[in-house]
């Protein structure tokens, strides 16, 4: 049977919507939009719950890397309440991508993320 990804690909495009939101209003707004209330994220460097923890995760990331938005690097992929999906964090500059990982979410009913669990593929040095 057919899966319908619109659910799922609705959902990652609200989270990159919050982690390329630029001000801290918007970026407040944005990650309400995707989580849900008590949301999670997880990665290496950071393991958070609630909307105000999310966004001051993303606004680190902002700050280490200045000049820097997140894209899709591939297909969404996923099934129940569960995706996954590759990124890559890109120099407006340049073009090139430094940071690249995958991230696994899970949504509640309403397709609002309730969890993500990120992984790392590529890091540069020092970072």
């Amino acid at each position: 049977m057919p899966v319908n990804t619109d659910r799922y690909e609705n959902a990652v495009a609200r989270y990159f919507e919050a982690w390329n939101a630029g001000e801290p209003e918007e970026l407040a707004k944005a990650v309400a939009a995707a989580w849900t209330t008590n949301g999670s994220y997880t990665d290496p460097l950071a393991d958070v719950s609630g909307h105000e923890q999310i966004a001051a995760v993303i606004a680190a990331a902002h700050a280490q890397f200045p000049g820097f938005a997140f894209r899709a690097s591939g297909a969404v992929d996923g099934h129940h309440d569960t995706a996954r999906f590759s990124w890559e964090l890109v120099s407006e500059a340049d073009g090139s991508a430094p940071v690249a990982g995958f991230d696994v979410i899970t949504l509640d009913a309403e397709g609002r993320i309730r969890s993500v669990l990120g992984f790392l593929d590529r890091v540069p040095a020092g970072a």
